[in-house]
């Protein structure tokens, strides 16, 4: 018997044909609006006449590139690392990156004095206003807690950060949380926080195979009885939605590996076990700690393996929701690079089909994309990212994607700034994906608390316009909502504030 695996403006060619002109070009645009709201924080008349389309505030302006500061200009609000403060100082790194990672302070108040940030194991979600953090495991007894934690080494725990003001808090829920706290699945869903399967200790003898929902605005947690043949009681799986279906694939008990495949119907609460037409030998490979993208018609699997090896990215199974067959689709290489290096405990974020982010960006993100002489139908592609992992013999830090339709990888020129595996990440639906935690240190067992973010699609002169007035007036957050309505902010900006 095999021991268990472990847990845990017009665009100029850029340099090689790269496209980091257009991070410059986006880092110079500021936007009125964002002066008529200083304009009436400082009591001062605002002196624009015409409205604009998806002005943050009431004052009636347009929308117009304004000049910034020198560092702003040089493009460093995109291409530096830069740790998340209060007021963020903006430094010139003259760095020419496609893409930055900020890491965002740890903030210790008297409402959340113990963080306990430096795990690994764990997943994480996130909406437009918070990145919510579940569970994880850390062996290092003082920073697991130490006898305060008394679920050490695990995290029976449900944190959340908030964007607005860079502050962690720690979600004091009811209801039943459930106890296998590493390797779940997790996904958000509306305001429902959904963990499946995940381990307790010792690892691969106390795994689950129920479906807890957590509601974050309600902050409770609650046992989906759902009926039908359920998955095994497994960790390391992956799982989506999509279409009001939840689907599950992979994981392991601790000694076996799996390539099942199981949907839940949300609606009816009854699991299925689908057993696709494929012979045998046509099945994914079976795995653990691999990631899951969809198109809404095939589900892909990107990476993962076992405890002896790491699966490649040059060729994807994809599971046809419509055929009921899985297939092995050949991928495109990188042109000078090849194919991102094989892994397993890696993240993985997809961003959502550009049809539907224009329907909550509109007019604002359609100028953008003017401004950047972008081709619309190449903002349609769906697009998944992955970075870090493990390939058995080196922690990775790159940052990868592949377009569903095309399927060609490319490489980022971002890289994270301290390589992990077991980690985690979330995107938010503005395209800005954040990662936390993870293994940094095999051999000395360490394991990192970090929290970072980077911009995966150029941002909407909406997140722009919000950014910039989060940097120059930190202390928004402590007005009341009252008051924020007088200043022009819409109720979906105060929500992002609170």
């Amino acid at each position: 018997m095999r021991a268990p695996p472990p847990l845990i403006g017009q665009r100029r060619p850029a340099a090689g044909g790269g496209q980091q002109q257009v991070w410059t070009l986006v880092s110079k645009i500021s936007l009125l609006c964002c002066d008529c709201l200083c304009s009436q924080l400082h009591a001062t008349p605002c002196s624009h006449t015409e409205a604009g389309v998806g002005s943050v505030v009431k004052p009636v302006c347009v929308w117009l590139p304004v000049e910034m500061s020198s560092a702003e200009q040089d493009g460093s609000q995109f291409n530096k690392f830069e740790k998340l403060s209060w007021r963020p100082s903006i430094r010139d790194s003259g760095s020419k990156k496609r893409a930055r990672w900020l890491q965002a302070r740890r903030i210790f108040s008297p409402s959340c004095p113990n963080l306990r940030i430096p795990n690994s194991g764990h997943r994480c979600v996130a909406d437009s206003t918070n990145l919510y953090v579940f569970g994880g495991y850390n062996p290092d007894f003082e920073e697991a807690g130490g006898s305060e934690n008394e679920d050490y080494p695990l995290f029976r725990e449900l944190w959340k950060f908030h964007f607005a003001t860079a502050t962690w808090q720690q979600i004091r829920t009811e209801g039943y949380m459930p106890t296998e706290l590493a390797s779940m699945s997790a996904v958000l869903h509306g305001n429902n926080l959904l963990v499946f399967g995940g381990t307790g200790i010792p690892f691969g003898e106390n795994n689950g195979n129920e479906v807890h929902v957590c509601n974050v605005q309600y902050k409770r947690w609650n046992l989906l009885n759902c009926k039908g043949k359920k998955p095994n009681k497994i960790y390391g799986q992956a799982m989506v939605i999509i279409n009001g279906y939840l689907y599950v694939f992979g994981g392991t008990t601790g000694y076996l590996y799996s390539t099942d495949l199981h949907r839940l119907d949300l609606s009816t609460r009854e699991w299925t076990h689908l057993k696709p037409n494929n012979t045998p030998s046509d099945l994914p490979e079976e795995r653990y700690r691999h990631e899951l993208a969809h198109d809404g018609q095939r589900i892909y699997i990107l990476g993962g393996g076992t405890s002896w090896t790491s699966y490649p990215m040059d060729k994807i199974h994809a599971y046809n929701l419509e055929t009921n067959y899985w297939e092995e689709i050949v991928t495109k290489p990188h042109e000078k690079i090849g194919y991102p290096a094989a892994r397993r405990c890696h993240s993985c974020v997809q961003v959502k089909d550009g049809r539907e982010f224009l329907t909550r960006h509109n007019l604002d993100t359609l100028k953008c994309l003017f401004l950047l002489n972008i081709s619309f139908a190449l903002f349609l592609l769906p697009e998944v990212f992955i970075c870090g992992g493990y390939n058995g013999e080196l922690i990775l830090s790159d940052l990868w994607k592949i377009n569903l339709q095309t399927f060609q990888w490319t490489k980022l020129l971002a890289t994270m700034p301290e390589p992990a595996y077991f980690h985690c990440a979330a995107v938010t639906p503005a395209g800005c994906m954040y990662v936390h935690g993870g293994v940094v240190n095999m051999f000395g067992n360490r394991r990192s608390g970090s929290l970072y973010k980077v911009w995966l699609v150029v941002p909407s002169l909406l997140e722009l316009t919000w950014e910039k007035l989060l940097k120059t007036f930190p202390h928004l957050a402590q007005l009341s909502s009252l008051q924020l309505l007088g200043l022009g902010l819409t109720h979906t900006l105060i929500q992002r504030l609170k």
